[in-house]
């Protein structure tokens, strides 16, 4: 069994043929599916699908790009976003400085709050980083531990970054998901990075609908999809694949603690 720790079930691309979706992901092998929220008004349509489906879990947040929009949410208003059964982390949430869409300080500001109510539900986080590594990991840091909390536990999502990112992130206690990009032609620093990750910090991902790894390039992704993924990093660590997806999945499980593993 392999799970997909990152895809946008809920996105139009899905609308019309999620019953095959995730029908082709559960014949490929994906018992378990997590599906991001990235704005608190979609919530519903999530909530819909994880209710439609036993095997789909589902996360939410703001995204980074729509950190604008919700500078007034507050950490009390995030945490009640959590409160059905199947939504069982928070995010995605982060920074990302590539196209601009929201100011530095809205993104950073909304992390913040993020954090600080994973830290009080309990609950992983998603982490979304692009071109903010050292900013990502100073406020993981400021955010994440310390007080009367139980510290910071989470994802670092569709990771691309360097080699610094991912070795301080575990070091703050956090996953490392690996998406399709780790299968590209030009991802050999990714590969590099992703062959030291220690086993049981390792997750992996599809982001659907978006980055299809190789062979599905060019297409749009899906969860079936994400066994490419596992199969390219099962043969950087050297395992076997049955291996690999049995230690992922064990991780999935051990920092979703809110899904019942029999129920997977």
């Amino acid at each position: 069994m392999l799970v997909d720790s990152h895809c946008h079930l809920d996105f139009p691309d899905f609308a019309a043929e999620i019953d095959d979706v995730v029908g082709r992901a559960t014949a490929a092998g994906i018992g378990c599916m997590l599906t991001i929220c990235t704005r608190p008004e979609r919530l519903p349509a999530t909530i819909a699908l994880v209710e439609r489906f036993p095997m789909l879990y589902g996360a939410v947040g703001v995204h980074p790009h729509e950190a604008k929009d919700f500078t007034d949410l507050t950490v009390e208003e995030i945490l009640d976003l959590t409160t059905h059964p199947k939504i069982v982390g928070i995010g995605e949430t982060g920074l990302d400085y590539h196209y601009g869409l929201s100011p530095a300080e809205a993104q950073q500001e909304g992390f913040r709050r993020h954090i600080r109510a994973a830290r009080i539900a309990d609950l992983p986080i998603i982490v979304h980083t692009r071109e903010a590594e050292a900013d990502t990991l100073r406020i993981l840091e400021e955010e994440g531990q310390g007080g009367d909390r139980p510290p910071l536990r989470g994802i670092i999502h569709c990771f691309s970054g360097t080699r610094q990112l991912a070795e301080e992130s575990v070091k703050l206690g956090l996953h490392i998901s690996l998406s399709g990009i780790v299968t590209f032609n030009k991802s050999e620093d990714i590969r590099a990075t992703a062959k030291d990750v220690p086993l049981d910090r390792i997750l992996v991902e599809t982001d659907a609908p978006y980055l299809a790894p190789v062979p599905k390039r060019g297409k749009r992704n899906e969860p079936a999809f994400v066994a490419h993924t596992a199969q390219r990093v099962a043969e950087l660590h050297g395992l076997p694949s049955s291996d690999f997806a049995r230690r992922t999945t064990d991780n999935f499980f051990n920092l979703f603690t809110k899904i019942p593993r029999q129920e997977a």
